[in-house]
């Protein structure tokens, strides 16, 4: 479910944040983390200034996709911008989810700019005991 790191891979992903906004044909990379806590595994992403109804998180089979839209703040104008440092446009996360993994009840929470995902493990995954039963009792081969 997880990747390691790749220091040329987040230099990239900054350069790209730094020169344009993203766009819903080419969108950036939010930031995420991911975790296991007890039966479930949790997905975070940072989507500071995003509100609510421009989140849109679809799974199909094994793949959940999580975009985000950061609009503009209307301004009025007589405002004149001295620093715009803060990314607007879309931003898109895929991940494979395992087969382990509870699909169908995945929970979405987004408070003060995270978008936390709890995603079940299925009870089919989930370790069980199996019982040991004795057998009918001896059988002899005759020939």
């Amino acid at each position: 479910m997880l990747m390691r790191t790749d220091p040329f891979r987040e230099l990239d992903r900054l350069a790209q944040q730094m020169m344009s906004p993203g766009t819903w044909s080419r969108p950036s990379v939010m930031p995420m983390d991911a975790y296991r806590e007890g039966d479930e595994y949790v997905v975070a992403f940072d989507l500071p200034g995003v509100t609510t109804d421009a989140i849109d998180i679809d799974v199909e089979r094994n793949m959940l996709t999580v975009k985000a839209e950061r609009r503009p703040v209307a301004k009025s104008d007589d405002v004149q911008v001295e620093l715009s440092e803060r990314p607007l446009g879309v931003f898109s996360r895929q991940i494979v989810l395992a087969d382990t993994l509870d699909t169908e009840h995945i929970k979405a929470d987004y408070d003060a700019g995270v978008l936390t995902l709890r995603i079940p493990i299925a009870e089919r995954a989930k370790p069980r005991k199996i019982a040991v039963g004795v057998g009918s009792g001896r059988q002899e081969i005759s020939g």
